[in-house]
């Protein structure tokens, strides 16, 4: 199953989520800003995707960090905690797609791909 991580009021989320209720695919939301996120999903998501994909630098939180965690954000060592500390910071979506799949954003040709 396709688990969609997020934040309920981005509008990329919802386009996202709309998307998948249309085409009936099955899948579980989780919001990391209610729910919140830990180390161990984030260090998975670091085995497959890149931390600048993983990382959204141009919201206002990444903005809003100081440079030492700014600094944090590009060290694979540190940059869970500061995800955890700053979920925003986090880029939206960011979906797993089951067997090791992954994917950061949202682009639906790319999406619709990786699902068929």
């Amino acid at each position: 199953m396709i688990t969609i991580y997020g934040i309920s009021n981005c509008d990329t989320m919802q386009k996202a989520i709309k998307w998948l209720e249309a085409n009936q695919i099955p899948f579980s939301f989780h919001n990391y800003k209610t729910s919140g996120i830990d180390k161990a999903t984030i260090n998975n998501w670091l085995k497959y995707l890149p931390l600048e994909k993983v990382i959204n630098a141009n919201g206002t939180t990444y903005k809003k960090l100081s440079d030492e965690e700014k600094a944090a954000l590009r060290d694979k060592r540190k940059v869970a905690a500061v995800m955890i500390a700053n979920p925003s910071v986090i880029r939206r979506p960011l979906w797993d797609l089951g067997n090791g799949t992954y994917y950061a954003g949202w682009k639906e040709e790319e999406v619709a791909a990786l699902i068929k």
